[in-house]
């Protein structure tokens, strides 16, 4: 079975306007994640549900472009200078990001929890920031990671706040995926959508990993960037749904009011 980035890139060679070649060189790009150190063409093609003798002719194009770096003892391929300079020019134009990590350490420590911002990158969700409390127990998550956007709190966030042509796009490319689970998805996202409109967050106790609970909401940063969403998390243990329900979905949804309201200033 093909991923959905897969699916999605196959969808694209409909359009007489999207370039396969640029797209596959971009999800050569995508395939490597956190706590990679190098991939070789094998993992790459794995990952990319390619033929390997197109992902060499691709990793030999961005090595010579410097997006890829080939290490001399074992051949194998991690991200190139290239690569970094268009992330750090992406992060630097975060401004949100600056005015939301004291809020985020702030409500950390309150909730002896782990705060995140994320925003939607394809099918998933990126962490661009984290913040996690001074407690023993909480999440360890890293920026630059990706969680599901289905059953994840900060996914169906960000599903709430975009419009509805939009989500239904989105959507649209799940069912095409799996059309036997889509029926009870379905019915999960209908869930968070009227968690939405009557708590004013979306929440995820269990769904993403079991014995984790977490709440999100969304907003809008303006600027011409994506709509975001802030998560508040740990383990169920220590976080009860009630805490977070009653205690911390009122200073998490005042967030997101005020990081709107200044990064529309800014």
């Amino acid at each position: 079975m093909q991923t959905l980035e897969a699916t999605a890139l196959e969808d694209g060679k409909e359009d007489r306007h999207f370039v396969t070649a640029l797209a596959r060189g971009l999800e050569v790009l995508s395939c490597f994640r956190t706590g990679d150190k190098a991939l070789g063409n094998q993992e790459i093609a794995k990952r990319c549900k390619l033929p390997k003798s197109t992902v060499s002719r691709l990793t030999y194009t961005l090595t010579k472009l410097g997006y890829l770096i080939q290490l001399e003892e074992n051949g194998k391929y991690r991200l190139g200078t290239s690569t970094l300079a268009l992330g750090s020019y992406m992060m630097a134009r975060l401004d949100v990001k600056q005015l939301a990590k004291p809020m985020m350490q702030e409500l950390a420590e309150f909730a002896k929890a782990t705060v995140s911002l994320g925003t939607r990158d394809r099918l998933a969700m990126l962490y661009v920031e984290n913040c996690r409390s001074s407690a023993a127990l909480t999440l360890s998550v890293d920026v630059g990671s990706r969680i599901p956007l289905l059953n994840s709190a900060l996914g169906r966030a960000y599903l709430a706040e975009i419009s509805v042509n939009e989500r239904h796009e989105l959507l649209e490319r799940f069912r095409e995926y799996d059309e036997q689970a889509w029926p009870g998805i379905q019915a999960a996202i209908n869930g968070a959508l009227d968690d939405y409109r009557a708590l004013g967050c979306t929440r995820s106790f269990g769904d993403l990993q079991p014995h984790v609970n977490g709440i999100a909401v969304a907003f809008n940063p303006g600027g011409g960037l994506p709509i975001m969403a802030i998560s508040c998390a740990g383990p169920a243990f220590s976080l009860s749904q009630e805490f977070l329900l009653n205690e911390v979905r009122p200073r998490l949804i005042e967030m997101a009011r005020k990081l709107q309201a200044s990064a529309g200033r800014t």
